[in-house]
């Protein structure tokens, strides 16, 4: 087995647990057999993890204002009783006026709205969101301690491949012809590749890179070679997550 290769900045007596470590992994979040890389990076102080979970009321429309909503916002408020007494002039109209006044009062500030028809059903969720900043300096190599780690970064983020002046018509009739397998024509190229992410004792995985940026005013140093940078990295989990899911990932180091 292939010795582990780390690619970091030289962060001296700075707790692991301020540190985070990326590497490979297949879609069950284990660490890939023919991968030996290991990218680690200080985090600032704006890491989060994000989850947006999806509360609907799907009953609130089925109240009676829905259906009039004109003619019950007049009868609620109070207003359609001045509309009707310019109608029908004022206290004229006897008895019927007086009982047909005193029905509409009773339906001044009474609303449509219940429990049953404001109660919320869960309606699923996106995948969590872990957007941080990555921070790389160099003390003695800028390639090894900048630029190399921030590169295995950006490849990690990218597709592995991209197929060149593919169509699916031309891939069939190669995989007809036997130049091609069925597979590979109906899909041409290679996503980005499956990450993991441990940080503060807690593994991630499997996770991609939704963004990732490179600020090209990094400081430098006399041979053009990035000295400092900090990386702005959004990572998501491949799936919406469960309770099992945040139990195995939820235990944090004791040591």
């Amino acid at each position: 087995m292939a010795e582990t290769q780390t690619l970091t900045s030289d962060w001296g007596a700075l707790s692991p647990h301020l540190i985070a470590s990326f590497w490979e992994v297949d879609r069950e979040g284990n660490k890939k057999k023919d991968s030996d890389v290991v990218v680690k990076a200080a985090v600032s102080d704006d890491a989060n993890l994000e989850l947006t979970l999806n509360w609907q009321s799907p009953f609130e429309q089925a109240g009676p204002e829905t259906k009039a909503p004109t003619l019950f916002a007049l009868l609620q408020s109070g207003v359609v009783q001045p509309l009707i007494d310019s109608v029908i002039g004022g206290n004229k109209g006897g008895d019927a006026n007086v009982k047909a006044s005193q029905l509409l009062q009773q339906f001044e500030g009474r609303t449509g709205i219940t429990k049953l028809n404001s109660v919320q059903v869960f309606n699923g969720m996106p995948p969590a969101k872990i957007p941080m900043t990555l921070l790389f300096r160099a003390w003695r190599d800028p390639v090894t301690e900048v630029e190399t780690p921030v590169d295995q970064l950006m490849q990690w983020a990218l597709p592995i491949e991209l197929a060149k002046d593919s169509t699916l018509l031309t891939n069939a009739v190669d995989a007809v012809k036997g130049s091609k397998d069925w597979i590979e024509a109906v899909l041409p190229s290679k996503s980005p590749t499956l990450l993991a992410l441990n940080y503060k004792g807690r593994t991630f995985a499997p996770m991609v890179i939704e963004s990732i940026s490179q600020p090209l005013t990094a400081p430098i140093d006399s041979r053009g070679r990035f000295v400092e940078m900090s990386v702005q990295i959004t990572l998501a989990t491949l799936t919406a997550i469960d309770r099992k899911y945040w139990q195995s990932i939820y235990k944090p180091s004791l040591q």
